[in-house]
């Protein structure tokens, strides 16, 4: 597969329940959560030892960015961490806040919308070559994110003009544009913000805020796994012919609707097809543009994974129970749902709805799933707890990483961003690091040797 750096951003629900009935800014919890991360010595800023940003977005959401990964494999164990990291936090601010008197239970949820209405995101980046032409780039993606829900999505029980019913995506109600620069006032389904983080003459960031906040790693690996493909045969100039869409703002919204994934949207050149065919359509011609060159075991994988869940989506969905978030909870919600003789709208489903998505694994209906061993797993999870403290050793991150342990360690203060480190007492020196793929930097080194040297 082509080198690549990738990151996901995952805005969390948060919610904390009084057990003496008073009410608690959140602004105060998260100060116990970012409490909590510091108390062991895994930051003393936003950014982590494992590369990782951690941080406080709009609306009092909680936010993890992965560091910079080059492979998809990498991605997903990083973004796992970033649930370990804030599992971790979570229980370490309820004791402390209990210590201050303050006793209740804090609920932090990996999923994209709250009981109002609102919708937080997920967020993936891709760093893409800057000669390319992003506008035609993108034009031949957004067929591909419109349609990729129908493994992607995380599901949701939705109301909508007094009905409700199961929606195969969170966030495919919320997109009201093809591409835009806002990722709030006017979500699209492509953003063009463009901070690369890195050489802006060489490189620019695909910036999708389309897709769902996922708990399945088999889910997160097919979704930028397959996105990767589609991007590397794009860049190298491919041909994607005939499968734009005649309106795809209404077509992601059509298709998040409906479960029998049998419903077709209209192409502008007039033709009718499914999302399935559509995805088969991109399949195909993955396939043929791989099909001469030498493939590394993760594009076979991804290629391998990619053709069975569409067979299954076409033939079966109920049989990727294992694999795909919103078969998973579908399944769960629907059965429990006939058991007791209940209405998608009972207050009991929209509950389940939500605590599939809880972080706490004694809690969390994915985790006790993945607990009975109901759960395609991915990658090992001690590789998870190993990503909690330590970067990648192959990217920026490993730099930024060491950085801030040993500063740390060694209770230095310091600044610290995606694209530099300063530490303080060191001269007027800011390293910059523009290269994403640098996991080694002659600088670095001879700061960090000054740090241990005790001056």
């Amino acid at each position: 597969m082509h080198n690549r750096i990738y990151g996901i951003e995952n805005e969390y629900g948060l919610i904390f329940s009084s057990r003496d009935r008073n009410s608690i800014p959140l602004e105060r919890i998260l100060g116990y959560l970012f409490e909590g991360i510091i108390s062991n010595s895994w930051s003393s800023n936003a950014f982590l030892t494992n590369g990782a940003r951690f941080y406080q977005d709009t609306g009092c959401h909680p936010e993890y960015a992965t560091p910079e990964c080059n492979n998809v494999v990498d991605l997903v164990i990083y973004d796992k961490a970033g649930e370990r990291i804030l599992e971790t936090s979570l229980r370490i601010a309820e004791k402390k806040m209990l210590e201050d008197g303050i006793a209740g239970d804090i609920f932090i949820y990996k999923n994209n919308t709250d009981s109002a209405g609102n919708t937080y995101g997920c967020h993936e980046n891709y760093l893409i070559a800057r000669h390319i032409d992003f506008w035609r780039f993108s034009e031949r993606l957004i067929p591909f994110f419109v349609t990729r829900q129908i493994y992607t999505g995380a599901g949701k029980v939705l109301k909508e003009a007094g009905k409700t019913y199961f929606s195969i995506s969170q966030r495919a109600a919320h997109i009201n544009q093809k591409i835009s620069c806002s990722t709030t006032s006017s979500r699209s389904i492509i953003n063009t913000r463009d901070e690369p983080h890195a050489d802006a003459e060489r490189y620019r960031r695909l910036h999708v805020i389309v897709g769902d906040a996922n708990m399945s790693e088999f889910t997160t690996y097919l979704k930028v796994g397959t996105t990767a493909l589609l991007l590397e045969m794009i860049e190298d100039g491919y041909p994607v012919r005939g499968l734009d869409l005649d309106d795809p703002v209404r077509a992601i919204k059509d298709i998040a609707r409906d479960l029998t994934l049998k419903r077709t949207v209209r192409l502008e050149n007039g033709r009718s097809l499914t999302a399935i065919e559509i995805q088969k359509t991109y399949l195909e011609l993955v396939q043929n543009y791989f099909a001469n060159k030498e493939k590394d075991e993760i594009v076979q994988d991804i290629l391998k994974k990619w053709e069975y869940v569409l067979e299954k989506l076409q033939n079966n969905p109920a049989e990727l129970t294992r694999e795909i978030d919103w078969v998973t909870k579908h399944e769960l919600l629907n059965s429990y749902r006939i058991k007791k003789g209940c209405d998608w709208d009972d207050p009991r489903i929209s509950m389940m709805d939500l605590q599939y998505h809880d972080l706490k694994r004694d809690r969390g209906l994915y985790y006790l799933l993945d607990k009975e061993g109901l759960i395609e797993r991915i990658v090992d999870e001690k590789d998870i707890v190993h990503a909690i403290e330590y970067p990648p050793q192959n990217t920026r991150a490993k730099l930024r990483g060491d950085f801030i342990r040993i500063a740390n360690m060694k209770n230095r203060s310091y600044s610290v961003d995606w694209t530099y480190l300063k530490l303080d007492g060191y001269g007027e020196e800011t390293v910059l690091c523009m290269d994403p793929f640098a996991s080694y930097d002659r600088r670095i080194e001879k700061m960090l040797s000054y740090i241990f040297s005790g001056r």
